[in-house]
């Protein structure tokens, strides 16, 4: 295989073709259906698979079938089939559902309008996730121009992953036969380190999201008549966290949110931390004196990786400044997204947060915790020699420095499913959500020729998934 070739073919492929159609779904406010129940209704979601499906079906792409799945009252899949030189199967995963818009974007920076500037796209959903389905059909397509072989490929691009991947286990069940039982996984959703070269995730956080609620009155009374009196329902609220959450350090000190690290990923946080410096802090938005939470880079990254931690993402029954009086209010409500190592079983760690909260609440205040979802995290298998062998020679190849591993602080829920219904499966998780790409927030970019290199890195790892008995050989 010709790097050079590979390269100038992948970069002509995302000038050309690419790029423009990733500026039309910028524009579709296609947002996962937990953001828009009404997704049906409003058709953005069909608008977007509709524009992946053409794209698709014109690439020049030998033995490809394109198919769109639709289950009833669940949202659609786009299901690809390319057959290859044998039946041995690559599974390429990819989402397009987005989330929703965010304030604090830049004055001349919308969601929903795709802006180019110094070589990156602004915009809703360009980097999370929306090149996948582009970057995996031009990665096989670069290995056809060059007449290299490849195996059988399967890309299934979802619309519900922003939504915890809720519907995506029926569909898995619908199209069990048809994906078969995949050696490799290539999901181009995850972050990278840096730039500079080709980033592993090697794990995956599980989340547990419910909303905390503490009543104290059935309705609201003067603050002056009744503070001293009867308890606010803030402070209530306020202690109740103190029980899941040490509020000086952000410590998790309840123990069944709690797990060991393993050392490998240890050594590989610290290999990171080698590499990224301080930039794994210097990444972020920083308010006035506004400082990390340890000064040790280390530290930093098992905290975002494997240590369990909480976010408080919302807040109900609170006026907003302009219209708070002097009024004691009969309640207060907190949407809270804990993050939890990946080794935890989710809904255990659900069910441990809801006791811990409602039990014995204070002053007998009414104290609900209402689960809303939980996902379980994904720690990766060892990776098999030929695959660690891949990466680090298309890491070389493309980005011109070797390979790294790192743990990822979010979820992709498809993981932990895949791992657990495909036992032995590999994977190779990557993807353009770098420094400032702010996938989630305001001002999110895909830097586009880091799409680039991943693309020709994927098409390096599946010329060598095909070559992988004589790689091993040798």
């Amino acid at each position: 295989m010709d790097p050079a070739q590979i390269s100038a073919f992948v970069d002509q492929t995302w000038d050309e073709s690419i790029v423009p159609e990733l500026c039309e779904y910028v524009r579709i406010p296609n947002k996962s259906p937990v953001f828009d129940p009404d997704w049906q209704a409003h058709g953005h979601m069909e608008e977007a698979v509709a524009l992946m499906e053409r794209w698709c079906r014109a690439q020049p792409v030998t033995g490809m079938t394109v198919e769109v799945v639709r289950l009833e009252d669940r949202t659609p899949l786009l299901f690809i089939e390319v057959a290859g030189a044998t039946d041995d199967t690559v599974l390429l995963y990819g989402h397009l559902d987005k989330q929703p818009e965010f304030t604090g974007w830049e004055a001349d920076l919308d969601p929903w309008v795709p802006t180019l500037r110094d070589g990156k796209l602004y915009g809703r959903g360009g980097a999370d996730d929306g090149y996948a389905v582009f970057g995996s059909l031009a990665a096989i397509r670069a290995l056809q121009e060059q007449g290299q072989p490849h195996d059988r490929c399967v890309i299934l691009i979802e619309a519900c992953e922003e939504s915890g991947s809720y519907d995506l286990p029926y569909y898995i069940d619908a199209l069990s036969e048809r994906i078969g039982h995949p050696s490799l996984v290539v999901c181009l959703d995850a972050e990278c380190g840096n730039y500079d070269q080709l980033w592993c995730t090697t794990s995956l956080r599980g989340n547990v999201i419910g909303t905390l609620s503490v009543e104290v009155l059935n309705e609201g009374v003067h603050s002056g008549g009744a503070s001293g009196v009867v308890p606010s329902s803030f402070r209530v609220i306020r202690s109740l966290l103190s029980r899941i959450e040490d509020e000086r350090s952000g410590e998790i000190v309840l123990s069944a949110l709690n797990a060991p690290i393993p050392e490998a990923r240890v050594v590989q946080a610290r290999s990171a931390a080698e590499v990224l410096g301080d930039s794994v802090f210097e990444k972020f938005a920083w308010a006035g004196d506004a400082r990390p939470i340890a000064d040790d880079p280390v530290e930093l990254l098992l905290n975002n990786t494997w240590r369990p931690t909480l976010c408080v993402t919302g807040a109900g029954l609170i006026p907003d400044l302009g219209h708070a009086g002097n009024v004691m209010r009969p309640a207060t409500a907190l949407k809270l997204s804990f993050r939890v190592p990946p080794t935890i079983n989710a809904e255990d760690a659900g069910a441990s947060i809801k006791t811990a909260l409602e039990t014995d609440p204070p002053y007998g205040c009414r104290v609900r915790f209402e689960l809303e979802s939980a996902m379980s995290g994904w720690d990766a298998p060892p990776v098999a020699p030929w695959l660690e062998r891949a990466m680090h020679a298309a890491s070389a190849a493309f980005f011109g420095a070797p390979a790294m591993y790192m743990g990822t602080g979010g979820s992709i829920p498809f993981m932990g499913m895949l791992g657990e219904r495909f036992p032995g499966v590999q994977f190779l998780i990557t993807g353009v959500l770098g420094p400032k790409s702010n996938a989630h927030g305001p001002n999110e970019f895909l830097d586009i020729a880091t799409g680039k290199r991943i693309t020709a890195c994927v098409a390096q790892v599946l010329a060598d998934h095909y070559r992988r008995e004589t790689i091993r050989d040798h």
